[in-house]
């Protein structure tokens, strides 16, 4: 009976072991299916009442997207988002999204995926989406982005600037148009670009990152000459086929020169291409300039030249046949004295006829371009290779880059290929400089050599006109990159990138100031341009004091930069102005608004102003609020209370070796692709 009972009980207890272990199991398979993150607040797990941010981004992107209803994100099963098809986590949050091949046949909505802070690659290729690509600047760690093979239209999306990890970029096989930004050249990580088969046109970006391996603009409208740079010449013919208008070094196809800076005038065309500006010798704006081939250029020089000589020799031949006859007439009348008073006018006369016909003939030959100025005139700066003469600059063609406060500028491109930027200085705004002073402070300026100052190459003066020949940077201008594109509202440059900009510029600067003690007098955004490496180079420098500066100048942005004490016409800028100058480009860097919408605030106001003006870029505030300190130390109303240029770069020198040293812990997704 004991042994039954014992049998009994064994029986029960293992039944009750075995129910325990099969609820044990359930609960560990229930547990292992939710988010191993105690921190995670209450209100975001999920519910069925409330949704994880994540899950519903990826609901949200299903609703416009996915027409054909492929996608199974759903908020029915959103307790599973992270085993969703393509979708890969991290501590609830999405890391990886690779949906690929499924027609989806809609909309990438803006504020949709866009709303994964944490996503480190996101594919949507081989689908059928249209519509703009919407702004991706909250996508702050993306590193890979796959939107090729899709139906995508607009252009290039200028979010893409401030993805600043970004190292795989392929928008190929779409419908995108417009050109491509210059500012491709500052993604210094970008390691794979494919923009092939698209509407692209403009020009080719003068691309030079060390880390740039695969490249590919096929198919496009692009058009000029392919840079050439040591990461373009990794890339043969291929990466650049199917864009008739491209030419150059690296695709084996010569470029054909364009229309003449100081060529022939419009009148010797025989149909009306593109225009392109045209000055003579002394810089006048002259028309436009029909290309044609070098020699029935010359050949029909030539007959026009010999027709107008004879022309003007049958004419002459006859004014004098005829005079003669009147004279002998007249004389036949009149008496010995009166005959000589009239023969005395008549000579007179004739002497003004010929001293007009010589400048009219002078005038002739200046339109048709005849009129040939000494070399001399062009004046090589001082350890300069006379890489040209002044008849090949003549004959460059002209590009309108711009006019400032004291020229206009042109990009001349001459025979032998060279680029050089061109100034025509204005005469009103030179009225007193004579020849010799000029020539003097050119030679000084001439000497002037730094990695932040665009050189000064050459310099030409002709009675009223002067040109300034400089090297030419083919990034355009620090202004042009802040405010471009105004129809996008694109966020100011990253913190960072402000900081190299302000240093190369301090740079420049204070190496203006210290070794020459010259003074830039015009500091401003559009006074910078950006090199090759998209390094920040310093123009229109030491020019102020050969200016007027009682000349009037209705920007209200250039006022702006102007030092409180030098705003009187009688005060000459001097090193602590071009500070003044200095800080209120920083501040500029930093807000991306024109001066002139800068308020004037205390500097505690000024820094709680530009955060909001930043939209806050988290977790940078404690650096971002050093450079901010600087630009307001420089921008100071009394001069003596602002720091010299060289403090200013020791100061900005010291912010980066902070930022050095910070960073210099090993990023814990450096490994995530």
């Amino acid at each position: 009976m004991v042994k039954r009972w014992q049998h009994i009980l064994l029986h029960q207890l293992l039944l009750f072991l075995s129910k325990a272990f099969v609820l044990l199991s359930l609960c560990t398979s229930i547990a292992s299916s939710k988010p191993a993150n105690p921190a995670l607040p209450q209100a975001s797990r999920p519910l069925n009442s409330t949704l994880p941010s994540d899950a519903l981004a990826l609901v949200d992107f299903k609703s416009k997207a996915d027409l054909n209803n492929s996608l199974p994100f759903t908020a029915k099963n959103a307790l599973y988002f992270c085993k969703w098809t393509g979708v890969q986590c991290a501590q609830w949050k999405v890391v990886r999204l690779v949906v690929q091949g499924l027609d989806l046949g809609g909309v990438f909505a803006p504020d949709t995926l866009t709303r994964l802070d944490q996503l480190r690659v996101l594919s949507l290729q081989n689908n059928s989406l249209r519509g703009p690509i919407p702004d991706l600047s909250g996508l702050k760690n993306l590193k890979s982005l796959f939107l090729d093979h899709n139906a995508f239209s607009g252009s290039f999306p200028p979010s893409i600037l401030m993805l600043h990890r970004l190292r795989t970029l392929d928008l190929s096989y779409n419908n995108l148009t417009g050109p491509l930004p210059t500012w491709l050249t500052m993604k210094e990580r970008l390691n794979y670009l494919h923009l092939e088969w698209n509407h692209f046109n403009g020009s080719v970006p003068a691309l030079n990152q060390s880390s740039l391996q695969d490249f590919n603009v096929s198919g496009n409208n692009l058009t000029g000459a392919v840079p050439v740079t040591p990461t373009m010449l990794r890339f043969g013919p291929s990466s650049f086929t199917w864009n008739p208008g491209l030419c150059g070094e690296i695709i084996h196809k010569e470029c054909r020169p364009s229309a003449p800076f100081f060529g022939p005038t419009s009148s010797e065309a025989s149909a009306p291409p593109p225009p392109t500006v045209a000055l003579d010798q002394s810089g006048q704006v002259r028309g436009v300039e029909l290309a044609e081939p070098c020699e029935k250029k010359r050949k029909r020089t030539k007959v026009i030249i010999g027709f107008s000589c004879g022309v003007f020799v049958l004419i002459c031949s006859l004014l004098c046949f005829v005079m003669a006859l009147k004279k002998q007439r007249k004389q036949k009348g009149m008496s010995p004295i009166m005959a000589a008073d009239v023969a005395a006018a008549e000579q007179a006369a004739a002497v003004m006829q010929i001293e007009e016909e010589k400048e009219l003939e002078q005038k002739v030959k200046k339109v048709q371009g005849l009129q040939v100025a000494k070399s001399g005139n062009l004046a090589f700066c001082a350890g300069e290779a006379q890489l040209y003469s002044l008849e090949q600059l003549m004959r460059a063609s002209a590009e309108l880059l711009g006019r400032g406060t004291v020229g206009t500028t042109y990009k001349a491109v001459l025979d032998n290929r060279l680029i050089v930027s061109v100034k025509r200085l204005d005469a009103t705004k030179l009225a007193g400089t004579t020849w010799e002073v000029f020539e003097r402070h050119m030679e000084s300026v001439g000497g002037l050599r730094h990695p932040n100052l665009v050189p000064l190459r050459a310099y030409f003066q002709a009675k009223e006109e002067r040109l300034l020949i400089y090297d030419y940077e083919p990034n355009g201008s620090l202004f042009s990159l802040i405010h471009g594109s105004k129809s996008t509202g694109a966020k100011p440059l990253h913190w960072t990138s402000c900081l190299k900009i302000a240093e190369d510029v301090a740079q420049g600067l204070s190496y203006i100031h210290q070794a020459w003690r010259l003074v830039h007098g015009n500091l401003k955004s559009s006074n910078v341009l950006l090199g090759p490496d998209f390094e920040a180079c310093v123009t229109d420098y030491c020019l102020s004091v050969l200016t007027n500066s009682s000349s009037e100048n209705d920007d209200p942005n250039c006022a702006v930069y102007k030092a409180p004490e030098t705003r009187n016409s009688n005060h000459e800028a001097t090193s602590k102005s071009d500070v003044y100058a200095f800080g209120i480009l920083v501040l500029e860097l930093l807000t991306g608004k024109p001066p002139s919408q800068l308020p004037y605030l205390a500097p505690d106001e000024m820094m709680e102003w530009l955060k909001k003006a930043r939209e806050e870029e988290g977790g940078e505030d404690n650096r971002m609020e050093m450079l901010v300190e600087v630009g307001i130390a420089c921008s100071l109303t009394s001069p003596e209370q602002r720091p010299t240029m060289w403090q200013v770069l020791k100061m900005l020198q010291e912010i980066k070796e902070t930022v050095l040293m910070e960073d210099s812990e090993l990023d814990p997704h450096a490994g995530m692709s």
